[in-house]
Order: structure tokens, then C-alpha cells, then sequence
């Protein structure tokens, strides 16, 4: 398995250099970089490109978001976790839309960036339980608002379906569900892709406000 290499966007150096330290020594994992701001961040891409950039959200000359959807947009292939100090709503929302894979607090530990590099890199998308609960609350604030479109599933999920959607609504991540349901991880990914599919969703997170919406896990 090839290593996955990092690369650390955030204007303090102290962040960086303690970033640096929690992954030190990790064989499969290599920091090919570091940044302080967007302009030395676009230099860098330019010459080697990572698999997943950590990134703060305020930075010196732009912002994180705006960095992650220009990311996005230019080189598709990297996925962006960010690592902030902001966790509110209007910050992880927006930091969802411009395409970030994943987001934690700054005062996350050790193991939890590291489940969240491994899973982002992966193919998932990884929130931490204290962003999981501001994503929840939003979502629990939309579901009594009335809503034009229709997301009615047009194939009906199996009863296993629902279990695991049911779970990732709770919050429970593929992990857990695997342990939880004494199935393989790579089965409980492939159920929800079937539902995923079958709803015409796109994430996880459009998993949890269907469930919400459609009663699926009790409030």
C-alpha cells in the first residue's frame, strides 16, 4: 500500500509544527509539505500534489473554503480535510459545499486525525462526533421546514438497507457499524452504495437528512 502523503495548510507555525509531531513515525503516512497561506499553497501544487491537504480555514490572504472549492475545481484528485478552531454552522456547511471530505476541531486527538486521514483516503467522508451533532442540528431545523422537491426513493432499500441507514443517521460510521452488526466494513460500504444509488443521494450526509426527513430515525 502506498503511503498516504499529507500536505499542512495553516498560517501558524506552532499548528503545523505540532501537526507534524502527532504523525510523526507513521510508516504509511509521509508530510510531503507545508503552507502558511493560499498563494504558497498553489506554488507547492504545482510541483508535487498530495493526497489529502489539512487545512485551516483562516488563512492570510484567503480562506480555507475558498480554497478548497478552487482546489476542487483544479485538481479534483485531492481531497481536503479541514482542521479548524470554527465549528459552527455557517462554517461547516460551507466548507461542505465547497467539497472538504472531512472536518475536525483543532483540538482533536491523535487517533481520531488519524481515522479520519485513513477513512478520507479511503473514499469516505469522515466529521468528528462534535461536528456530526452542529450537522444533526441543522438538519433537524430543515426537517421542519416545508421543502418543494420530492426525495421520495423510487426503489425501495431492503430491511438490512434501512438498518445501516438507520445507523448512519445515529451518527455510527462504517466502523462501527461493521462491529456493531458483525458484518465486514467492505459489506457495510457496499450497502451504502446500493443506497446511495437507489435514493440518488451523494454522501453521507444526504443519507442523514433523507433518514431525518422520512422518519427513519426517531428525534
Amino acid at each position: 500500500m502506498e503511503p498516504v502523503r499529507i500536505f499542512l495548510v495553516d498560517d501558524h507555525q506552532l499548528v503545523r509544527d505540532g501537526i507534524k509531531a502527532l504523525l510523526a513515525g507513521i510508516p504509511d503516512i509521509h508530510i510531503i509539505g507545508e503552507a502558511s497561506s493560499g498563494i504558497e499553497l498553489q506554488e507547492a501544487i504545482g510541483q508535487q500534489q498530495p493526497d489529502i491537504i489539512l487545512m485551516d480555514i483562516s488563512l492570510p490572504d484567503t480562506s480555507g473554503i475558498d480554497l478548497t472549492r478552487s482546489l476542487g475545481e483544479r485538481h479534483p484528485g485531492i481531497k481536503v480535510l479541514i482542521l479548524s478552531m470554527y465549528t459552527n454552522e455557517d462554517f461547516v456547511f460551507n466548507a461542505m459545499k465547497a467539497g472538504a471530505r472531512g472536518y475536525l476541531p483543532k483540538n482533536t486527538s491523535r487517533k481520531e486525525l488519524l481515522d479520519a486521514v485513513y477513512a478520507i483516503q479511503g473514499g469516505q467522508e469522515f466529521f468528528s462526533d462534535s461536528i456530526s451533532k452542529v450537522i444533526l442540528k441543522r438538519f433537524l431545523r430543515q426537517a421542519t421546514q416545508p421543502e418543494e422537491e420530492n426525495e421520495e426513493s423510487s426503489q425501495p432499500l431492503t430491511s438490512r438497507e434501512l438498518e445501516i441507514l438507520k445507523l448512519f443517521a445515529e451518527g455510527y460510521n462504517n466502523k462501527e457499524i461493521s462491529t456493531r452488526l458483525e458484518i465486514s466494513i467492505r459489506t457495510v460500504e457496499s450497502h451504502k452504495n446500493h443506497i446511495v444509488n437507489k435514493l440518488g443521494l451523494k454522501s453521507t450526509v444526504e443519507m442523514v437528512k433523507f433518514a431525518i426527513k422520512n422518519k427513519i430515525v426517531e428525534l
